[in-house]
């Protein structure tokens, strides 16, 4: 391989968008005058109320981050027992219900796209059951109205993993407008964010009043009519949220631009799968997936994950290992590699590539013409060996 071939620096999978200096200068100037730093202030209440008009939701509280979102929307759901949720999420997912003293009961995906497979929920609710935690994964929309019908046969709460749903609309309703709760991420790889950062949507006022409670402690004067703990967002990091607010529609243009150009430049490679639009859905692009099927690519998903980092790309196995594989949980009965074979079929192979609106299209083209310069020297030498 010729050095030239390679990237000069390093190509990771996203890159955060970044607001003007000079505007987060004065942000940060607007913020020192006031003198307040925390505790609701008004950059806080500022980005509450832009980010529930942007997201069409009715209540919307801002939190620390995601993880910490997940947690507290447990305790407000009062939820207990057993949760029915997905293998393949990201850790959090799993780690918030654990947090709570809740039971994850782990159900099978969908292989087309990658959410939980609404039809094999009934059978996995029991006594203990309280709630069904499903993740929108990769921004695609769960079946929704599946879910709930399950949800309200069965008396049972509904929470969204909605961390890479931000912007995402599912037949012109806004995505944090399904379910009791829906949670967002605003960690800094994420289409928006706030450097840090997560929020909580809901439909009605006593919830948002519980969630806003439970993130400052559960105190009202000097009354601390149960625990709560500390998951206020800052005021420097409600000011960021505010100014990339103004860049994220921009962004998810780009995003989606790039995407376009992925799927017609890997849609004629042998064992390589690729993600589509789903009629009805906005989508806001949060990342490039592919799927690498061995036997026709001819290289494993791992084998083409190693190889693009010869060329200074670094994409990510996204989710591996599947959170039913964690020490912590393979011993659920639940966790099963039986009783889930399409999401451990999935978490080896799918993997997620560079994409973010600091690339060009000749950085797409590059990508695409090594990944076939890759597959291509590997069939050589098959037939030479």
């Amino acid at each position: 391989m010729a050095a030239s071939e390679a990237f000069a620096t390093p190509l990771y999978v996203t890159q955060p968008v970044l607001p003007d200096l000079e505007e987060t200068y004065k942000t940060i100037e607007a913020i020192w005058q006031n003198k307040q730093l925390s505790n609701n202030g008004p950059m806080v209440k500022q980005l509450e109320k832009e980010l529930a008009d942007f997201l069409g939701v009715k209540y919307l509280s801002v939190l620390c981050n995601g993880t910490t979102s997940l947690q507290i929307a447990c305790k407000a759901l009062k939820l207990t027992g057993e949760v029915i949720t997905t293998p393949f999420t990201f850790s959090a997912t799993i780690h918030s219900l654990a947090w709570n003293n809740l039971k994850p009961v782990f159900c099978d995906i969908e292989e087309d796209t990658f959410n939980i497979n609404p039809d094999l929920i009934e059978p996995l609710i029991t006594q203990e059951t309280t709630a069904i935690l499903p993740v929108h994964v990769f921004g695609n929309p769960c079946k929704v109205e599946k879910i709930q019908q399950i949800a309200d046969k069965y008396g049972l709460k509904v929470l969204y993993d909605a961390a890479h749903a931000f912007g995402v609309k599912l037949r012109e309703k806004p995505i944090g407008t399904f379910g009791d709760i829906s949670m967002f991420s605003f960690h800094a790889t994420k289409v928006y964010h706030t450097i840090e950062g997560g929020a909580l949507t809901c439909h009605q006022a006593d919830l948002k009043e519980r969630i806003d409670s439970l993130r400052n402690y559960c105190q009202k004067d000097d009354i601390f009519p149960e625990p709560g703990t500390n998951a206020k967002l800052n005021e420097v990091q409600a000011g960021i949220g505010l100014l990339v607010l103004k860049k994220v529609e921009e962004e998810i243009q780009k995003r989606k631009k790039l995407t376009n150009l992925y799927r017609q430049l890997l849609s004629d490679i042998p064992g390589i799968t690729l993600n589509r639009d789903i009629p009805g859905v906005t989508h806001n692009y949060p990342y490039f997936v592919i799927k690498v099927e061995p036997d026709e690519f001819g290289l494993n998903r791992d084998q083409l994950f190693l190889k693009l980092q010869e060329y200074n790309i670094f994409p990510r196995k996204y989710f591996f290992p599947l959170c039913s594989n964690f020490e912590c949980y393979r011993n659920l009965p639940s966790a099963s590699k039986s009783n889930l074979p399409v999401a451990n079929k999935v978490a080896d192979r799918v993997l997620a590539l560079p994409l973010h609106g600091n690339l060009n299209t000749s950085d797409i083209v590059k990508i695409c013409e090594i990944i076939k310069k890759i597959r291509q020297e590997n069939l050589k030498s098959n037939r030479t060996n």
